[in-house]
């Protein structure tokens, strides 16, 4: 059927102001929408440290805090974190792989210690002289913890919405230098965002991180909007039989005598002295002061061997067993 007229409009399209067009074509979050998801951010990141961390930390019950970003240039932000430190390259976001961000994190000497400390059944407290180099064990925490960060930091990112198809739900560390400057983070006159992420257990404890992402890039890692709450999974508690501990080398000892000599006797000392050995059945294999058991000297393959015969529980789920 052919229309015999035309018809006109019943009232003018609606033309819409050039704020409301830019807003819709992409231009971004006004700034009262940005300070809400970056306070968002902030909360969901902490609770997810929260979490993830416990288990590192002798499964400790954490309150974690994200501060407020404080606005620096990048050269000032290397400035503040120091010449030398426990320094961490993240890739984290929606993308994580090639096409994420970086981030730079970053912690002290004595608090990477610390919490190395507490990791392994101790109190967590800082003290006493701090290393001029980072221990090999303080070292592999410092990276098992950043890779928990960078994977909450990526998590954050999609607020509670699962991740984009395609996407990694986790983060990932590219690299570890105690300078800071060595790994360029970001441009020295860039705009740089610098958050402290506090973690305190109950018991007093309380150890602190710098975060500092570029202020380009941390558009890009703040959540949209559909937020549905999504419990945490569950995490098995770490242990001395899982990474990053399960295979660093202890040095072991087995004593074969033990005798005592008068200061005279020991003063008198020489070459070609002759000090008789009175070796027992049962010689105990240590480490450090700690005995993990017992054995019989003898032989194996032509070298000195020692077979073991009673071993009490050598390792636990909390370290060595005293």
């Amino acid at each position: 059927m052919r229309m015999g007229e035309t018809f006109a409009p019943a009232r003018a399209a609606a033309v819409h102001c050039a704020e409301l067009v830019g807003h819709s074509l992409g231009r971004g979050p006004r700034p009262e929408e940005s300070a809400a998801l970056m306070a968002a951010w902030r909360r969901d990141l902490a609770r997810l440290l929260a979490d993830e961390l416990a288990a590192l930390l002798s499964g400790d019950r954490l309150d974690v805090s994200v501060s407020e970003p404080e606005p620096l240039s990048g050269a000032d932000a290397l400035r503040r974190i120091g010449p030398i430190a426990a320094n961490t390259l993240l890739r984290v976001g929606a993308q994580s792989g090639a096409g994420g961000e970086t981030a730079l994190l970053s912690l002290d000497f004595a608090t990477a210690i610390a919490l190395t400390d507490r990791s392994f059944g101790g109190d967590g407290r800082s003290g006493g002289t701090v290393p001029e180099a980072l221990p090999r064990s303080a070292a592999l925490l410092v990276d098992e913890a950043a890779t928990m960060i960078a994977g909450a930091i990526t998590r954050a990112s999609f607020g509670d919405m699962p991740p984009p198809t395609g996407a990694s739900a986790g983060g990932e560390v590219i690299v570890r230098s105690e300078s800071a400057a060595r790994l360029k983070p970001f441009a020295l006159d860039a705009q740089t965002l610098l958050f402290t992420i506090a973690v305190a257990n109950h018991e007093g404890c309380t150890w602190r991180a710098s975060l500092a992402v570029a202020a380009e890039r941390m558009g890009r890692l703040l959540p949209g909007d559909g937020r549905n709450r999504r419990a945490p999974g569950p995490r098995a508690a770490a242990t001395g039989m899982t990474a990053p501990f399960a295979a660093m080398p202890l040095p072991l000892h087995v004593v074969l005598a033990e005798f005592d000599l008068s200061l005279a006797r020991l003063q008198s000392l020489a070459p070609g002295d002759t000090i008789p050995l009175a070796m027992g059945r049962q010689v105990p294999l240590m480490v450090g002061d700690t005995i993990l058991g017992h054995g019989t000297v003898g032989t194996a393959e032509d070298r000195m061997a020692i077979r073991l015969t009673r071993c009490p529980s050598i390792v636990s789920a909390e370290g060595v067993a005293s």
